[in-house]
């Protein structure tokens, strides 16, 4: 892959396809707080997608759960769609991972997911996956510590 990105332009003509995580772990909506708490944990992951069959209708992330589910004193057996996150911020396999990079820094997400025209969930993309295909490393780097701080990304001079 590093060579196929170096003959291409780095991760300018890189497609979305080409670093996403495809083999996901979802839940549906009905599932609980503990049950995707516990997805989370074995799979080492900090989101789940939360699917209608194979269409991506949210996901729930770690923080969700602490901040809208446990300070609100939800039960570890509240439905998931109580609390899970439903404005979601996609991409398509075949768009280019600049774009997702740009995505993730304008709404402050650290995990984009990919969906197919019909709106199945195709894969995810974490920072983690840009960083381990990216050649610039320090570019990369101060991406996403800006990511991370919450600093307005693209408006930086």
């Amino acid at each position: 892959m590093a060579q196929n990105m170096t003959e291409s332009g780095g991760k300018a003509r890189t497609r979305c396809r080409e670093i996403m995580t495809a083999d996901v772990k979802t839940a549906s909506a009905e599932a609980t707080l503990r049950h995707v708490a516990e997805m989370m944990r074995e799979g080492d992951v900090g989101s789940v997608p939360i699917v209608d069959g194979e269409r991506l209708i949210g996901i729930i992330t770690d923080r969700d759960i602490v901040v809208r589910a446990v300070a609100d004193g939800k039960t570890p057996e509240t439905p998931v769609s109580e609390v899970m996150t439903t404005e979601i911020f996609s991409m398509r396999p075949d768009d280019f991972v600049f774009e997702a990079i740009r995505l993730m820094g304008d709404r402050q997400i650290r995990r984009v997911p990919v969906v197919d025209e019909d709106g199945r969930l195709a894969g995810i993309i974490a920072m983690a996956d840009i960083a381990l295909e990216t050649e610039d490393q320090r570019e990369i780097a101060e991406t996403l510590e800006d990511i991370s701080s919450g600093e307005a990304f693209w408006g930086r001079k």
